[in-house]
């Protein structure tokens, strides 16, 4: 495995909160893009987002080339444990891949035009299809602490609030003003998965749902749990999203799944409480079929 290093790029006099909520025009990513490719051999077609807990879908990386987000410019470095924060390039069951090891999210303090920048650099870098996981706590009360589900749809309830990415002036050369998101999460690469999972004796516990964003960082009360089940959300998470609707904005193919390692609490005499360190104990039990999952279904898509 090759670590590549570089001194970071130092910010001018921009204050930290103005870096923290910076976007980036089209030549600057492409800029970011191409110094990546220029300190690496690989030329990625699919992208990976590995979520809390997921880190681990790296390990099946081959001919790997490291290069942490702190030697990128512009770069949101994430400081939750379980994330890792460096992007992971190389062959993947004969497939060249980018994977990030760890995202950063709204709660940070970082825009969502920033938390999305390495999604824009992955599509100037060449990335046709991005999987993203994430962790997600479970509101259908028929998932359990370990299922995964498969993503059909999200509900951005943030972006009620205007926390989009896409939000501000829009460049053409990343994708329209006003994109479409019905049937932002690929039909042909979510068949792909379900017919993976029967293949690999995990229909016991794979699922299939809508997810919902919460900015967080606080789990949700039980009222907010309510609300989520009523209106049809199956799971709920503090990430996604934003990279989604950029990924579609850009026409990336996406496929999306979410590790259930929590339940949400639904009862208000209840004396359970959610959690960082439940996630992160459901992502190390359930790691090791997520990365056999991925890796075979790499395998079988096109790109």
């Amino acid at each position: 495995m090759k670590v590549i290093s570089e001194v970071p790029h130092k910010c001018p006099s921009s204050s930290v909160e103005a870096e923290l909520r910076r976007s980036y025009t089209y030549n600057e990513v492409e800029e970011i893009a191409k110094s990546i490719l220029g300190r690496v051999t690989c030329r990625p077609t699919l992208g990976i987002i590995c979520g809390s807990g997921c880190g681990k879908l790296a390990d099946g990386v081959e001919e790997k080339e490291v290069i942490s987000y702190k030697d990128i410019q512009g770069f949101p470095i994430s400081t939750v444990p379980g994330h890792e924060g460096r992007l992971v390039f190389g062959k993947l069951r004969g497939k060249a891949v980018v994977l990030m090891q760890g995202r950063a999210h709204c709660y940070e303090g970082y825009s969502p035009q920033k938390i999305t920048l390495p999604v824009r650099t992955m599509k100037l870098m060449g990335v046709k299809v991005l999987f993203v996981t994430n962790a997600a706590g479970g509101i259908n009360d028929k998932f359990s602490v370990g299922d995964i589900m498969i993503i059909k749809d999200h509900l951005n309830l943030a972006g009620f609030a205007g926390i989009n990415p896409l939000v501000g002036m829009n460049d053409e050369r990343f994708g329209p003003r006003f994109p479409a998101l019905s049937g932002a999460y690929d039909d042909e690469l979510r068949k792909i998965a379900k017919e993976t999972a029967a293949d690999m004796g995990m229909t016991k516990f794979f699922q299939e749902g809508v997810y919902s964003m919460m900015v967080g960082p606080s789990f949700e009360t039980v009222t907010e749990c309510k609300f989520l089940r009523l209106i049809g959300v199956d799971a709920t998470g503090m990430s996604t999203i934003p990279e989604v609707t950029v990924a579609r904005h850009c026409n990336m193919k996406v496929f999306g799944l979410s590790l259930i390692t929590n339940k949400c609490i639904m009862e208000f005499e209840s004396q359970s409480f959610a959690n960082h360190e439940e996630v992160l104990a459901t992502g190390e039990m359930r790691s090791k079929d997520l990365q056999r999952f991925v890796a075979e279904m790499v395998s079988k898509i096109d790109v």
